[in-house]
């Protein structure tokens, strides 16, 4: 069984490689492997601050705090995908070889795990990845704000005064289904898996932008 992660980047200030898991749980964790010994580290990511939450068995002298500061910044904008579980070899060369076995941790919700292989997740991702293959939210919010300035429906919802979270649920759905060339929109725990996917990606909001903008608008202004 494949689990929900990131692809794995390699860290500079410790030998070390990294990569971020959706928990069965709820939320996003992240896992470190040291490439010159056998140690790992797992920590979970406030859905709050975006933040690692050091754990009371943590060591600081194998993973310091500056090690996770780079693997936050690092795996910032990269997309999950359903992947093998990571094997290291711990040698003087960092090497790491993915195999496609089962990680408990990572196992990741059904409803989630099907939206993360959805036409949808997948055309957003192929739509915003850049050239590092982190998803650029900037120009995502952009292009989902213009497509609200000149929607009918959006302005009806505006002037009806329907919920900020309504409103933008319904952006979401409209742009994931053009972009996917499909007629039929997602459902609402469909469109609230794919929100969540791309929140934890970006744990500091991935529709900041979009979010001001519709509480600009239903402000009146």
């Amino acid at each position: 069984m494949n689990i929900i992660r990131t692809k794995v980047v390699e860290l500079e200030i410790i030998p070390a490689v990294v990569y971020k898991i959706k928990l069965k749980s709820g939320g996003s964790g992240i896992k470190m492997h040291r490439t010159d010994q056998d140690a790992t580290y797992f920590a979970e990511i406030s859905t709050r601050t975006g933040d690692v939450i050091i754990s009371g068995n943590h060591d600081p002298n194998l993973f310091p705090d500056e090690a996770f500061n780079e693997a936050i910044d690092l795996l910032a904008g990269l997309p999950y995908s359903a992947r093998g579980k990571v094997k290291i070899m711990v040698s003087d060369d960092v090497d790491a070889e993915e195999v496609c076995t089962d990680e408990v941790e990572g196992q990741a919700l059904p409803t989630a795990a099907c939206m993360l292989e959805s036409p949808e997740f997948i055309a957003l991702v192929d739509r915003f990845s850049d050239e590092n293959g982190k998803i650029n939210y900037a120009l995502m919010n952009k292009q989902f704000m213009q497509f609200a300035s000149t929607s009918k429906v959006v302005s009806e919802m505006i002037g009806r005064r329907e919920s900020e979270g309504d409103i933008r649920m319904f952006i979401i759905k409209n742009r994931a289904a053009h972009l996917a060339n499909k007629r039929e929109h997602l459902s609402d725990d469909e469109a609230n898996a794919l929100l969540e996917a791309l929140n934890e990606i970006n744990p500091r909001s991935a529709f900041k932008e979009l979010n001001l903008f519709l509480r600009r608008r239903l402000g009146g202004r």
